[in-house]
């Protein structure tokens, strides 16, 4: 028999003074509830290749600084499917983690539902998903480490779910496993590479890596480092000098400057060992859209921030995402406004562009946890308005926002494009115009 699981061998490699939680009291039935042939015998063979008792190990341990349950799946114990068994054991670690609150991380490696158990096996999705519901509920937040392989119901009912979700370099990712779609049915798509891509997970991470990445995770969204009505985010001081543009015009140029700084340059000041998100969970991707959680003088805050294009359907659905996951949580948002306005061409309306910025717009309103926002270059239109926080909008003194960019303003009013600079003063775009307005609060220094 092996000395030790891989299962434990990850754990291991994780965390530290790991204590596996008591089992389940139920031992499997000899060939199981179907008297599968010689289904006990495959059993017993499982556990001597690989040396573990099951094809899950659960448990907690320590992860950085900070506890956490851990979930961790041994691929080589009959391809690490889930059973009645190994069902119970991950539904009961999500029942510790409540009791516990305890952040959950699920190491999975699975080929999915276990065919010798039937029906039983396959009805242990349910059991997974409303498990997962219930600590959702209960603002616990969980991870998920796509290990290789990770198909079938394990990547639909368990780590599809999760808040945030890693995977491993090349591991196959896909609902159905290889050895039964559609043999055509190769390529990029059914990896780790390919659900990057798509908007399906946050980060592809190594193994050297992965303690460090998950242990910064864990600091982040540990449930005992948040509060359940938490401050607002302080607002991020200007980059730029304290000048105010004199005409509507000169507003929207020195917006438009690309010496002007970035919303990536207001993160690295505002905060640091930051995590981002990425993807709307349903296939894009928008990178001029920077989600995700950073410590701000020992807090947590979250932060969703344009960074000066247009954005997609996929960046307002993936800030949607972060406004909501931020706010079960009970973390601050601090957004940050920069875009012309949201993308308008075919693709965008084919994608949902309107939707997607309804999406946001409703995550804002429905905020429980305070929204603060800081427009920091242009603030073009909807596309701009869904991120910021009604009556807790502040503006940077080379930033502007308006109703509508000044050129499309004359395209519309059939005005000759010489008047574009007298529209741009008619429209009171400057940020002390909007102070006076009643729409910024104040002009950051």
């Amino acid at each position: 028999m092996a000395e030790r699981g891989a299962a434990r061998e990850l754990v291991a490699s994780i965390g530290r003074e790991f204590e596996e939680f008591d089992l389940p009291a139920d031992r499997p039935e000899p060939d199981g509830p179907l008297g599968w042939p010689g289904y006990d015998e495959q059993r017993v063979r499982a556990a001597a290749r690989s040396g573990a008792d099951e094809s899950v190990l659960c448990g907690r341990a320590r992860v950085g600084r900070r506890q956490a349950v851990l979930i961790a799946f041994d691929f080589g114990f009959l391809g690490g499917s889930v059973g009645t068994a190994a069902g119970a054991r991950i539904v009961h670690a999500f029942e510790q983690a409540r009791e516990l609150r305890l952040p959950v991380i699920s190491l999975v490696a699975s080929g999915g539902s276990r065919m010798q158990e039937g029906i039983l096996a396959l009805a242990q999705l349910q059991a997974i998903a409303r498990a997962c519901l219930l600590t959702r509920q209960q603002r616990i937040p969980h991870v998920t480490v796509l290990r290789d392989p990770t198909t079938g119901g394990m990547w639909a009912a368990l780590s599809a779910a999760a808040d945030v979700v890693l995977a491993s370099p090349e591991a196959a990712v896909a609902f159905g496993g290889s050895r039964v779609r559609d043999p055509g049915a190769t390529g990029e798509a059914f990896t780790a590479e390919g659900k990057l891509a798509d908007g399906q997970v946050d980060r592809i991470v190594d193994d050297a890596e992965l303690p460090e990445v998950l242990a910064r995770l864990v600091e982040l969204l540990h449930p005992r480092r948040l509060v359940r009505t938490p401050e607002p985010a302080d607002v991020p001081e200007s980059l730029t000098g304290a000048q105010l543009p004199g005409s509507g015009w000169e507003a929207v140029r020195r917006a438009r400057s690309p010496r002007r700084p970035r919303a990536g340059d207001y993160l690295a000041r505002y905060a640091t060992s930051r995590f981002h998100i990425s993807g709307d969970r349903c296939g894009g991707v928008d990178p001029g859209m920077i989600c995700g959680f950073g410590d701000r003088a020992g807090r947590t805050v979250a932060f969703a921030a344009q960074t000066g294009t247009a954005n997609t359907p996929a960046g307002f659905r993936t800030a949607a995402r972060l406004i909501r996951l931020a706010d079960r949580l009970g973390i601050p948002v601090l957004t940050l406004v920069d875009t012309p306005g949201a993308a308008n061409d075919e693709a965008a309306e084919r994608a949902g562009i309107g939707p997607a910025i309804a999406e946001v717009f409703t995550a804002v309103a429905e905020a429980r946890v305070p929204i603060t926002t800081l427009v920091v270059g242009e603030g073009g239109s909807g596309g701009a308005l869904s991120l910021a926080a009604p009556e807790r909008t502040w503006i940077t003194p080379d930033a502007y926002f308006a109703v509508i960019a000044p050129e499309s303003a004359a395209a519309i009013l059939k005005r000759d494009p010489s008047e574009v600079p007298d529209l741009a003063g008619w429209l009171r775009l400057r940020p002390q115009d909007l102070v006076a307005l009643g729409f910024a609060r104040d002009i950051a220094r």
